[in-house]
């Protein structure tokens, strides 16, 4: 894709700039967003259709995982990329963190720019108060409504209306895929490094080691809506092969290894030994030449980049 000129006298970074346009319905047209992305230098621009009521948006989540450093993801106005304050707060963290950008063509908000990021920081005050105040005022009618003899909540819910039970499972499913995208970037790359190859159970373990919270079911099941929302490929739920006792040890390693590469071969085996893990050939005691042959496979299965570097005891 063409690089984005380069002015000496502007502190715009020279990547891509790269056009998001969204629709919330098939009969409305991207057109008019289209010619103002051009028109801001935009060569590359995404296309999504869908409510704006809902974060599940395959095109923009595929958008913020491919975007590079460098690069800035343009919008005509925010409402075409975000739901919310919080929505908009949580993008731009993602796209911080892989060193790109943001920029709204008609709102004060551009993060390559101090007076950008400094709208953004009005922004997350402003939604944090919106949070304590929505909280207090919850808090306040809950009472209210206690002192005058009424229940809290959803009447239709506590009446198992079907009509109430529909919304309240559309708005849980809504928010269970909003959840998985603002973090699949983190953890998605890892399940696809793995399986079908290993099983769930071992890259659980291998998250957990990393800091992710999660079970093997829950894991199947997140990687399962994201190959039904199309933003994963179905191969990753393909059956594992039968596991030898050698392949567990070697992900349990590797788990260990990443979570802090800066331990010895004989700490980790000392950790090992803590958890009364035995050792490929049955044994308690555990050598460093061990636990430097389950990490060596495990650089050659893809389990482990193979530049990062062991040291010795």
């Amino acid at each position: 894709m063409a690089k984005t000129p380069h002015n000496p006298s502007s502190r715009r970074p020279q990547g891509r700039l790269i056009g998001y346009a969204r629709v919330s319905t098939d009969e409305q047209a991207a057109e008019a967003q289209e010619m103002e992305l051009r028109s801001a230098g935009c060569d590359t621009i995404i296309q999504e259709r869908g409510s704006g009521a809902s974060r599940a948006r395959p095109a923009l989540a595929r958008l913020v995982r491919e975007i590079g450093a460098g690069d800035t993801l343009v919008v005509v106005r925010l409402d075409r990329l975000a739901r919310s304050v919080s929505h908009l707060l949580d993008l731009i963290e993602d796209l911080t963190a892989k060193g790109a950008h943001f920029r709204s063509l008609t709102d004060p908000i551009d993060t390559t720019t101090p007076q950008g990021m400094f709208s953004l920081q009005v922004l997350g005050a402003v939604a944090q108060l919106e949070r304590a105040l929505n909280s207090e005022r919850t808090k306040a009618g809950i009472k209210a409504a206690r002192a005058k003899g009424r229940l809290p909540g959803n009447p239709g819910i506590r009446e198992r209306r079907p009509d109430a039970l529909a919304k309240m499972t559309a708005a849980q499913k809504a928010g269970y895929g909003a959840r998985l995208q603002s973090s699949a970037t983190q953890w998605l790359p890892i399940v696809r490094r793995m399986r079908p190859d290993h099983t769930w159970d071992d890259i659980s373990r291998m998250l957990k080691q990393r800091g992710f919270d999660w079970t093997p079911e829950r894991l199947r099941r997140a990687v399962k809506w994201m190959v039904s929302e199309g933003m994963a490929d179905a191969a990753l739920l393909r059956k594992s092969p039968p596991r030898l006792p050698e392949d567990r040890l070697m992900t349990l390693v590797a788990g260990i290894h990443s979570s802090n590469p800066e331990l010895t071969l004989r700490e980790i085996a000392n950790q090992l030994e803590r958890f009364h893990e035995r050792t490929p050939r049955g044994g308690t005691k555990w050598a460093p030449s061990s636990v430097k042959n389950l990490i060596d496979r495990a650089k050659r299965s893809g389990l482990l980049e193979a530049p990062e570097h062991t040291r010795g005891e």
